[in-house]
């Protein structure tokens, strides 16, 4: 445990890439496979379930701290982050107590937290609050509540494990893809040699587009900028951005896997699709997006996103959600055929080959689950400007643009991949509520809540904590402590005078939210100090988004 947490400390501590990789490496050095597999749990994002809830923690600090309740809440809101105000209030300056592996303190003392009496939890909690020092303690409350965060991405863990391995990175991220148990056995698997065999279920390491605004030198609405930079259109291949889920639809050993970006099994959740696919060969992986589609299948039968949540809100689906909301798979990519590799092949091969397969699979049935998608056809780049400016009325985020020549990487490949989106929508919403952010900005309100007008009443519309530079954010901070109405534990409401520009991709009513509508992707685009409150959007106008974007 010493040594994990020594880890954290170092990967917190730095923005160096290479430092974090050289901390990694040191670690997964000298670990043991048990605890080794821990780490690679943590480290690639994933968390343990919260085991006790915030609300009787905060009943046992007071009680241990012997403070009174209200200096206890209030270091709470000023430091913004339960974890650390316990290790802040208790931890003793050196460990006084056992420190067990990191394997033996997830194993035999955390996990079997979850559903032991009040009492037994309490006794266990309270001895780790009072003999483990700061960094330990901080950390243990971290791992309990399942609010941990590492700072690193699953392409520099899996750098480090390669390393460490003299394995190829592709191999790492291919064996950290699906889903693993963290015990020695997977460990020793991961960083086994390579004997070209990969799971059954597992996907591939997604490719990823890199933003077209984010292009060196490339001004977006600049059609011979464009051009200059990644030269002639038959360069590249464009197709419409959907806002629906990505994912992979892996076909292998007589059974169907069907995986979201985010490393989960969704299958249940799309029984039309899975059982699409089981007219494809055995060694296919196709990569794609998941839509609400209403079918017979034409261009204008996309469904807006909100739909598409009904689904992924459940585990399994009735008749009745099957029948109201249906689904396609609209593919894009062949990264195995026939149980080969095709990753390395260009893009112009793999999508001969994807027409051909889907085709077969399908017989030109409209009603089919599995859809190819379509390639927009372009002689320059006007015409493919004109493209993008249809995006809105047919709900879709703009275009993608792809190198023929192209092979399937793995992660943000720089130059292969561009994501053309058109601009976002905006609003000028009121800043009414701020909390504090974690890890280095723990100390910081960073996350913020913005209302906009409903007659004369101001309703909460959304939440964003990005967009503002740190000379923003600290200027804000002031106001924020100096502007206090009311405190809700490490929330604050704050005077309602602050306006504030906000960008996001999508919009869509919604009976979940207090203002009727959701937004996809809020963020903050400007502060804007020339307006006042009462000259921030209504509920009214802001619906009114919601008609333009569904045609």
């Amino acid at each position: 445990m010493k040594a994990f947490a020594r880890l954290y400390q170092s990967l917190d501590q730095t923005t160096s890439t290479n430092a974090k990789v050289a901390a990694m490496q040191e670690y997964f050095a000298d670990a043991a496979p048990e605890d080794a597999a821990w780490a690679v749990y943590f480290l690639s994002g994933r968390r343990i379930k919260r085991l006790i809830g915030a609300a009787l923690l905060r009943t046992w600090l007071v009680e241990e701290s012997e403070l009174p309740a209200w200096l206890v809440e209030d270091t709470y809101a000023s430091v913004g982050d339960l974890a650390e105000t316990i290790a802040l209030l208790l931890a003793p300056t050196h460990d006084t107590g056992d420190v067990s592996s990191l394997s033996d303190l997830i194993e035999d003392k955390l996990l079997p937290l979850r559903g032991a009496e009040p009492a037994q939890q309490r006794a266990v909690v309270t001895t780790w609050w009072r003999t483990q020092a700061y960094e330990r303690c901080y950390l243990i409350n971290k791992l309990m509540t399942g609010a941990l965060r590492v700072g690193v991405s699953q392409i520099l863990l899996a750098r480090a494990l390669a390393e460490n391995a003299d394995l190829p990175r592709a191999v790492i991220l291919h064996r950290l893809m699906g889903e693993w148990q963290p015990n020695a056995a997977f460990y020793n698997a991961l960083i086994a040699e390579d004997d070209g065999a990969a799971s059954q279920s597992r996907p591939y390491p997604f490719c990823l587009a890199a933003p077209l605004a984010d292009a060196a030198g490339i001004n977006t609405d600049c059609l011979a900028s464009i051009e200059t930079t990644l030269g002639p259109v038959s360069h590249w291949q464009a197709e419409w951005k959907w806002d629906g889920i990505r994912a992979q639809l892996v076909r292998r050993g007589g059974e169907t896997f069907l995986w979201s970006r985010g490393e989960e099994l969704i299958g249940e959740r799309f029984p039309e699709i899975v059982a699409a696919a089981e007219k494809l060969d055995d060694g296919t992986v196709l990569d794609g997006e998941l839509l609400a589609w209403k079918l017979p299948y034409t261009d204008e039968g996309v469904l807006p996103f909100a739909e598409l949540q009904r689904r992924i809100g459940r585990k399994t689906v009735g008749k009745k959600l099957l029948n109201d909301v249906p689904c396609l798979f609209l593919a894009y990519d062949l990264l195995e055929n026939n149980g080969e590799d095709l990753r390395e092949y260009p893009l112009h091969a793999r999508r001969t080959r994807l027409q051909a397969l889907i085709g077969h699979s399908q017989s030109d049935d409209t009603r089919h689950g599995l859809q190819l998608s379509r390639q927009l056809e372009a002689s320059d780049w006007s015409t493919l400007a004109e493209h993008r400016s249809d995006s809105r009325a047919r709900q879709v985020e703009g275009l993608m643009l792809k190198r023929v020549d192209s092979a399937y990487g793995t992660g943000r490949k720089r130059g292969l991949w561009w994501k053309w989106k058109i601009e976002p929508h905006t609003v000028d919403a009121v800043m009414i509520y701020a909390q504090a952010g974690h890890g280095r900005r723990s100390n910081l309100f960073t996350d913020y809540t913005f209302a906009i007008w409903d007659d004369d009443v101001l309703v909460s519309f959304a939440k964003a904590y990005s967009g503002l530079d740190n000379s923003e954010i600290k200027k804000l901070d002031k106001w924020i402590r100096g502007n206090t109405i009311e405190r809700f534990g490490p929330v604050r409401s704050v005077k309602p005078e602050q306006v504030f520009e906000l960008a996001f991709e999508g919009i869509n009513a919604s009976s979940r939210h207090k203002s009727g509508i959701a937004v996809r992707f809020p963020r903050i685009s400007r502060w804007r100090h020339d307006l006042s409150a009462k000259d921030a959007d209504t509920l009214a106008s802001v619906k009114r988004l919601i008609a333009n974007s569904n045609g």
